[in-house]
């Protein structure tokens, strides 16, 4: 009897152990989930798309966007895409400002990560990202949104930190 309660304590301890561990992963958006292998690109016919703008030194930038601003759309993300169309993206929401953090697993395209502050300025650019990478790419700095991109987006239009981005989200964040 007393062997049955330690067993049981021991099982409770290490599942409660896990859940916390589990827990503390949560604000990564690397924590992405299995996804349906046949995702559409972005850009298809199957990608609901909005519209967002960047304003930057070198003019206006319109991007037609998809929006993750729940876990489970966040944890997804653009994992399992074979191509990007050169003028989409997806826009997360993190609903809050905090540190965010990113990984390349199960995402075939190499991205630039645009890292947003609430008032719609990019605060940092993670370039050229590496594909199917588990090395974690972080925010640097508290952030409210991230913007992907395809690679070379940001070079090509001479998008950098400082520069703001217009979306009606971002507009409510403010």
């Amino acid at each position: 009897m007393i062997g049955d309660r330690l067993v049981w304590a021991r099982r409770f301890a290490l599942a409660a152990a896990l859940f916390v561990v589990a827990g503390a992963f949560g604000s990564f958006a690397s924590s992405r989930v299995v996804a349906d292998e046949a995702a559409p690109a972005v850009g298809s016919e199957h990608a609901a798309a909005d519209q967002l703008t960047i304003v930057s030194g070198t003019g206006r930038h319109v991007f037609h966007i998809e929006i993750a601003d729940d876990d489970a759309e966040r944890a997804k993300g653009l994992m399992f895409r074979r191509s990007l169309v050169a003028d989409y993206g997806m826009l997360f929401d993190f609903q809050r400002t905090r540190p965010v953090y990113f990984w390349m697993k199960n995402t075939y395209v190499s991205l630039d990560m645009i890292f947003i502050r609430a008032d719609g300025t990019i605060a940092t650019i993670a370039k050229d990202t590496v594909p199917e990478s588990e090395r974690i790419v972080p925010s640097g700095t508290p952030v409210r949104f991230v913007f992907e991109v395809v690679a070379g987006t940001t070079a090509r239009l001479g998008i950098r930190p400082g520069d703001r981005i217009e979306h009606p989200l971002v507009d409510a964040a403010k």
